[in-house]
């Protein structure tokens, strides 16, 4: 249903170091990147995206509202999620852990990056 989700952010650098870390717990790479924007989806794919990075000077957008839950294989990944995100520069929004009210078996872990851009990450 989704194509893909683009984030704008302060510092495209401190975000791409951000999400290189995140991401990679999770099986997804940067598949490119140019000097305004960065992509984000399959090792190996294309516009097959996740997500798109770009530097906005003109504010982040999406507010208080925005919320991107992100696919984890496993609960080690989410486990990975969560260290990686905060030994970069991520907020704990949750740790690790299940999630009862959500689903017996709903495992996930909250952050926000250092935009401010609210993540999840849940176990499949």
């Amino acid at each position: 249903m989704v194509s893909h989700v683009s984030l704008g952010v302060r510092d495209l650098r401190r975000a791409v170091a951000f999400y290189d870390a995140v991401m990679a717990t999770l099986g997804v790479a940067r598949v490119w990147s140019t000097d305004e924007a960065v992509g984000y989806g399959p090792p190996g794919g294309d516009d097959e995206l996740a997500l798109f990075l770009r530097p906005s000077g003109a504010g982040l957008g999406a507010g208080s509202g925005f919320h991107l839950a992100l696919r984890a294989a496993d609960a080690a990944a989410v486990d990975a999620f969560w260290t990686a995100a905060l030994a970069h520069g991520g907020a704990d929004e949750g740790p690790p852990g299940l999630r009862p009210h959500y689903g017996a078996e709903y495992y996930a872990a909250f952050v926000t990056d250092p935009d401010g851009h609210k993540l999840e990450a849940k176990r499949d």
